[in-house]
């Protein structure tokens, strides 16, 4: 009997197998210097080359139908002449049917990032000489198999790494005189699993690769805020909001090496707050075959990492995510905001990329807007000042236990009158956009 029940799970697991479908988007392409004058190469049919850190490719309808409802992503890097690490991800680019071709910049394509991973620091004469990096990314099949997507757009991947190939010109023998950085493989492997149910009809990019730094040219606390704000048409069950976010800044004290509380609120209400990395990095040594000062000649301690990073060299970056049960039809707005950073130096910055799925008779969506907003100082011993794209209406001052005790038609308010401790700013901006904001009465 047992020998039996053994041969049917062995059944059962080859007919899993044999039922995985491979889809193959790009294999080596080559990437080259990202601030060098566009490299002109040949490309395969349905591939363009958008810059010379991405590549884009349109799936086909047969491909498109291929899909099942469990999808792995799997991108292979491989080590050209760029010893250094850097940033690199994949995304889905909408484009209106028919349009056979597009720029990085045409505003009728609507883009999501769906993964970023980092390169590690790689000398391409020593094994090994690529790395991998894998995703599940089983809420694509609602885009891939969506009807009315795929009725108005063509759906393209598009896969980027900015590599820069001065350092390795003279530390990489071979690589003098080169500027090709990095070459790129990306496929998805597909399979059907019957307990599961397509979960979203309904697709709202928000931002893609949008940079969130020191707008104000300063190194205070408190002026690192960005606004999303949306407006449905109707109204939306199950909301799932998509983020990839990592910060960067390589120089002394960089935003790449001091860890963060991010925190992320959806109409006042905070959905998700996490700090990035904090775990050990060296899983991902192996790859790290060019010298460098972050892994060093020789393994360090859990606690070590732990301390400061926030990826890893050789890492996929986490998507991370929260979940609304409804949206009602109007305005809506997501607050992000990393209070503590500095971008010492008025260096850095925070890649932020964002996009939601959710279930509606047809989402329409009439306007997705970014707003850039600092609250500072905060702390404070008596002024605080908003400033902002947009003007600031109003800012009205409430007790932690709710009791209003001001409002003024100003961009800043005073809090030299109150104790010592935390007050909440309901801020109205023009255009209608309100938020709240926590500031500290020192």
């Amino acid at each position: 009997m047992k020998k039996y029940l053994l041969s049917l799970l062995i059944f059962a697991g080859l007919c899993k197998t044999a039922a995985q479908t491979s889809v193959d988007v790009f294999s080596q392409i080559v990437f080259y210097d990202g601030y060098a004058s566009n490299v002109f190469v040949p490309v395969s049919a349905n591939i363009i080359k958008l810059a010379n850190f991405r590549y884009a490719k349109k799936l086909s309808d047969a491909e498109l139908n291929s899909f099942q409802n469990k999808i792995q992503m799997n991108v292979t890097i491989g080590a050209l002449c760029d010893n250094y690490d850097r940033i690199g991800g994949v995304h889905l680019a909408l484009v209106p049917k028919g349009q056979n071709s597009y720029t990085l910049n045409d505003t009728s394509v609507k883009r999501l990032e769906i993964a970023r991973y980092i390169t590690p620091f790689m000398n391409k004469n020593l094994s090994p000489t690529e790395v991998p990096y894998s995703y599940q990314v089983d809420n694509l099949y609602s885009i891939f198999s969506n009807v009315a997507i795929r009725n108005a757009y063509d759906i393209w991947v598009e896969l980027d790494v900015f590599g820069v190939p001065y350092a390795a010109n003279t530390q990489v023998a071979g690589c003098a005189g080169r500027n090709d950085v990095f070459s790129g493989t990306l496929s998805f492997v597909t399979y059907n699993d019957p307990s599961v149910t397509a979960t979203f009809n309904s697709l709202l990019p928000l931002l893609d690769s949008n940079e969130l730094n020191n707008y104000n040219s300063t190194d205070e606390p408190g002026e690192t805020v960005r606004l999303i704000n949306f407006n449905l048409t109707q109204n939306v069950s199950n909301a799932k909001f998509f983020i990839v976010s990592t910060p960067h800044g390589a120089n002394t004290n960089g935003e790449e090496y001091v860890r963060r509380q991010n925190f992320i609120s959806l109409d006042n209400s905070q959905v998700l707050t996490f700090t990035p990395g904090g775990t050990s990095c060296e899983p991902y040594r192996m790859y790290n075959t060019q010298g460098n000062g972050i892994y060093g000649s020789s393994p360090k301690p859990d606690s070590w990492w732990t301390s400061w990073n926030n990826w890893c060299p050789g890492d996929a970056v986490p998507i991370r995510s929260f979940t609304a049960a409804s949206l009602s039809a109007g305005n809506h707005t997501i607050k992000y905001e990393v209070p503590t950073a500095v971008f010492y130096g008025q260096d850095g910055r925070i890649v932020l990329s964002m996009y939601m799925q959710g279930n509606s008779q047809q989402l329409s969506v009439k306007d997705v807007s970014t707003v850039d907003v600092s609250v500072f100082p905060n702390p404070t011993a008596d002024l605080v000042n908003i400033r902002s794209d947009n003007n600031v209406r109003s800012i009205t001052v409430y007790s932690t236990e709710g009791r209003k005790l001001n409002e003024v038609k100003d961009s800043k308010a005073d809090l030299s009158a109150y104790p010592a401790g935390v007050y909440i700013l309901d801020i109205i901006l023009e255009g209608g956009i309100q938020f709240k904001h926590k500031v500290i009465k020192k």
